[in-house]
């Protein structure tokens, strides 16, 4: 016999309504009833957790799947041309210039993730005055595990200075995914590492600089993968987020942008790494 939702939950109010009055006679400080509520409150998030987690995981699953059957990276992408996004942030605006033709597969992949909105609402979760401000990785898990197939690198045609943006990577080749940063000073150390810069700052270098970097680098990457911005949120409440990406110049018309296609979630730097400040995922 299907028994209907709502008596599933009547029932499971019952029992703990039931379990706080017990808990409520032992110390008879909290009320039952708000002690039930608290506890469906928590069985509730729990739940809703397990679901997004389970959704990421079927995303990896697709991704391996794709990988093994040889995934997309073969596929062609632009060369030249350029396009310029304005970020809007919780500090101010800013404008990024993409030019395809230094790195056409990291700015094939920014174009397609600025495209899908993917850093709407990401956190600025690595600030290191004098060194670079990383970002990207999405305010929603699902979204994130949907995007984190990896991409071909590309060779190092401009340096990483003051103002340029660049994919974030292991120390394994072929490892950029969703995470981007901006080099606030000069960092040509990393264009050995292979770290190729796909655009450059044109105007708001002034609101970047002011992106709070109180928190520095303790927002754990994995867990952001996992619970999204709610993690940022709860344990770094002053953090800085981007709010939303949107094209001043397009390239490419809508509907011949690329798709997405799932990924595994990044895996972390690899033993052979750079350099322990390198923007890695």
């Amino acid at each position: 016999m299907n028994v209907p939702s709502f008596s599933i939950l009547r029932v499971a109010l019952v029992t703990l309504l039931i379990a706080g009055c017990s808990d409520s006679a032992d110390d008879g400080t909290t009320p039952p009833v708000m002690s039930a509520i608290g506890d469906m409150r928590a069985l509730q998030e729990a739940r809703t957790i397990e679901e997004d987690l389970a959704k990421a995981k079927a995303a990896q699953a697709a991704a391996a799947a794709r990988k093994a059957a040889g995934g997309n990276d073969g596929e062609s992408v632009k060369e030249t041309g350029n396009f310029v996004v304005e970020f809007d942030t919780t500090v101010g605006k800013f404008t990024v210039e993409v030019d395809r033709s230094w790195a056409p597969k990291g700015a094939d992949r920014f174009h397609s993730l600025v495209s899908d909105n993917f850093y709407d609402d990401a956190g600025f979760f690595r600030v290191v005055p004098g060194f670079m401000v990383q970002f990207g990785i999405a305010a929603d898990p699902v979204k994130h595990a949907k995007w984190s197939n990896e991409i071909q690198d590309d060779p190092v045609v401009k340096s990483n200075t003051r103002g340029y943006v660049t994919f974030a990577k292991t120390g394994a080749p072929d490892s950029r995914t969703t995470q981007i940063f901006i080099n606030y000073g000069d960092n040509s150390r990393l264009d050995d590492q292979g770290f190729a810069p796909f655009g450059k700052v044109i105007k708001g270098m002034d609101v970047v600089d002011k992106i709070n970097a109180e928190y520095r680098e303790k927002p754990d990457q994995q867990a952001i993968e996992q619970q999204g911005s709610s993690y940022l949120k709860r344990f770094f409440p002053n953090l800085d987020y981007v709010k939303s990406v949107t094209f001043i110049k397009n390239d490419v018309a809508a509907e011949t942008a690329t798709s997405p296609s799932p990924g595994p979630v990044s895996e972390l730097p690899a033993p052979d790494a750079p350099s322990s400040d390198a923007p890695t995922e």
